[in-house]
């Protein structure tokens, strides 16, 4: 499946921005955190991190597989250049008055928060939590603070119900990233293999093409 360039529909451009605070399991993935870090610079969604965030993905990374920290520093810096605005800043202050969902996950939900309200946007952005471990996040918790929490397989898969042929662009280059990790397979094997089960499915008439 070869690379296609397609605009937004105008009735996208109309939503209110999306925000996806990116949680450390999900860039943890050499496959995700490529992609959804190439749909942001396409205008999908504007990636919202913390530093915190950044240092449980290296301290993961490095420990799990076996990657070396100066590789992840050097690739974390390079992200934080990228996006610039991504970046919550100071996000202690509001943790406070979380009290349901984990302790050691309040972080991701203060770094949205945070964000949000240092933007002063007139235009209130949809911000989300974009996470694995959904039950570390309690989602009345989230709903008071006008937040939400969704699994990468699920906020792809509703990208794809909207803009087919764009997420299908997107989706272009994923096999390349898969062949950097030695894995020459089709694109719908990777799909599974990142647990995208759901947009797999969606697509599967198109993928492998």
């Amino acid at each position: 499946m070869s690379p296609v360039s397609v605009p937004a529909t105008p009735e996208a451009a109309a939503r209110p921005p999306l925000w996806l605070v990116l949680d450390a399991c999900v860039l943890m993935s050499s496959i995700l955190r490529p992609l959804l870090l190439e749909m942001a610079q396409a205008g999908w969604f504007r990636p919202v991190w913390s530093e915190r965030i950044g240092l449980e993905w290296r301290r993961n990374a490095a420990r799990i597989w076996g990657v070396a920290p100066e590789v992840l520093e050097a690739e974390w810096q390079a992200m934080c250049r990228r996006f610039p605005q991504a970046d919550a800043g100071e996000v202690s202050a509001y943790e406070t008055g979380l009290h349901y969902s984990d302790p050691k996950d309040r972080h991701v939900i203060a770094a949205g928060l945070a964000s949000r309200a240092r933007a002063g946007l007139q235009i209130a952005p949809q911000v989300r939590v974009l996470t694995w471990n959904l039950k570390d996040f309690n989602r009345s918790e989230l709903r008071r603070q006008d937040l939400t929490v969704w699994d990468p397989d699920r906020q792809l898969a509703a990208w794809a119900a909207q803009d087919r042929l764009r997420m299908l662009a997107s989706l272009a280059t994923v096999p390349a990233h898969a062949r950097a990790l030695g894995r020459d397979e089709p694109l719908s094997t990777t799909l599974r293999r990142e647990r995208l089960f759901r947009t797999g499915r969606l697509l599967a008439s198109d993928l492998d093409s």
